[in-house]
């Protein structure tokens, strides 16, 4: 009997210092090590690619970009299938990554790997819709819309769920005949970027179409101002969101924002408390709170209210913390310095007069769940996007005065509305400006086939899943066709 060995698709030794760029490279940005949040220790090291690097890329991008787009739509499609297959076939390596990476709980890191799979899948199907259409005319000619690449897509993603926020650009782009370059976070390189480059590459993706170039802040303004890049998909929060756009503005290049959130979680009077609980500790609470869609909100009907703090202290309370390659529910927020913003919010809320029910305290990194009571609305962590494990709850009378509460933000990126009348909650979200909405279920949900994105401070609407990727990463031809040249009066 022999035995096979399985190579490890993602060895430390061989992205050791390195980017993705024509291959494994050497960049001249120099070296960052790839820190474990729950224990500190190295896992690796990556490169750090500065704007020579970046321009390199770029340059060598949209050369293998013009190959990469003439190949039949069912080539394109075959890599994307391919690499969602192979992303099945690796998920216990790759979840391992993420859990270790990013300080997710194995259950998110399983989630997030199949929805990466998906998302390839997903992507191979756009390889094959419709480039186009038939446009009616009043002059004697064909008149067609042809959907054409954009070029070369440029994709800045964050460090939270790297996985996913990374390849849900990638791989539409790519299937829609783009060459990419990718910017993951530092802390995040592996699930972040190499992860992908290394399942591409197997799936038979042309040298040059994909370059994964992580870095700093040189790095993504060289990627965002080089001309050889046409479009900019970013994810991240509000504030850098808005110097990416105005930096792209400048350079007249088409940008799709998916920025913060601090995304409302109403229960009204009529709802099941025990499962309202529930649904928002996971709204709140998965991945330590940081996730764009987290429930940061909770406007409770004051009938409700009381049983309802009590209930998600509790269960706050009871939720364990530790290293998430156990059996825990949270694991560690990804640095110092966000544990000292998280906590920051906390205390200052509880100086400014709300109660602590639930949480509040640390250990290195691992922030316990937290639950705020009597709350207002000009309190740090609820007019701030805490991006930690924090829900501060509000009361409120009347269905108008919760429809106020849930306006009165910045941000419009997903909306919970729990109770027991489902078409009185889909009356009420529609008073209220979000790019998502889900009745009788908390605010954190993502499917590869569901357009996804958010209004005001929270982005510049669905730019990722389904049929928005034709939008987000195509640009739209006219085409006329006459069967002689017209005479003109002159």
């Amino acid at each position: 009997m022999t035995t096979t060995e399985t190579r490890p698709l993602l060895d430390p030794g061989t992205f050791a210092g390195s980017v993705y760029s024509g291959g494994w490279a050497t960049p001249r940005g120099g070296v960052a090590p790839i820190v474990e949040p729950a224990t500190g220790a190295e896992l690796g090291t990556t490169g750090v690619a500065d704007a020579a690097d970046v321009a390199d890329a770029c340059a060598g991008a949209a050369a293998a970009q013009r190959d990469w787009a003439a190949a039949t739509y069912a080539d394109r499609a075959a890599v994307l299938r391919r690499a969602g297959a192979l992303i099945e076939a690796n998920a216990d390596e790759l979840c391992g990554w993420v859990v270790r990476e990013t300080g997710a709980v194995a259950g998110l890191a399983e989630f997030a790997v199949g929805v990466a799979a998906q998302e390839c899948y997903e992507a191979a199907a756009l390889a094959s819709r419709s480039p186009g259409e038939i446009l009616p005319t009043a002059e004697p000619r064909l008149s067609l819309l042809r959907r054409v690449p954009v070029g070369v897509v440029g994709v800045i993603s964050p460090f939270n769920v790297p996985l996913i926020l990374s390849i849900r650009s990638v791989a539409p782009a790519l299937a829609l005949g783009n060459a990419v370059v990718l910017k993951p976070d530092l802390r995040t390189p592996v699930s972040g970027g190499f992860a992908i480059a290394r399942v591409l590459a197997e799936a038979g993706l042309p040298d040059g179409v994909l370059h994964v170039l992580p870095g700093g802040a040189e790095a993504g303004t060289a990627l965002i101002e080089d001309p050889c890049v046409r479009l900019i998909s970013f994810t991240g929060s509000s504030s850098t969101g808005r110097q990416v756009a105005s930096l792209a503005a400048r350079h007249l290049k088409r940008v799709h924002l998916e920025l913060g959130g601090n995304s409302a979680l109403i229960v009204l009077d009529d709802a099941d408390v025990d499962r309202a609980v529930s649904a928002a500790a996971w709204g709140s609470y998965l991945h330590q709170g940081q996730i764009c869609m987290t429930a940061g909100r909770h406007l409770v009907h004051e009938r409700l209210a009381d049983s309802y703090v009590e209930a998600l202290a509790a269960h706050a309370s009871a939720l364990p913390v530790g290293d998430p390659t156990g059996e825990v529910a949270l694991g560690p927020l990804i640095d110092a310095g966000q544990r000292d913003k998280v906590h920051g919010l906390v205390t200052s809320t509880v100086d400014s007069g709300a109660r602590l029910a639930a949480g509040g305290t640390y250990e290195g990194l691992f922030y316990r769940p937290t639950v705020l009571d009597g709350v207002r609305t000009d309190m740090p962590a609820y007019a701030n996007e805490v991006f930690g494990p924090v829900a501060p709850v509000v009361r409120f009378s009347s269905a108008e005065q919760a429809v106020e509460l849930a306006t009165d933000s910045e941000y419009g990126l997903s909306l919970a509305i729990l109770t027991t009348d489902a078409m009185r909650g889909l009356a009420l979200a529609e008073r209220i400006p979000t790019g998502i909405v889900h009745i009788n279920d908390q605010t954190v949900n993502d499917e590869a086939v569901a357009p996804f994105g958010g209004v005001l401070d929270s982005g510049t609407g669905a730019r990722f899943g389904g049929s928005a990727n034709l939008d987000a990463f195509t640009d739209a031809r006219w085409i006329t066709m006459r069967g002689e040249i017209p005479e003109y009066p002159f």
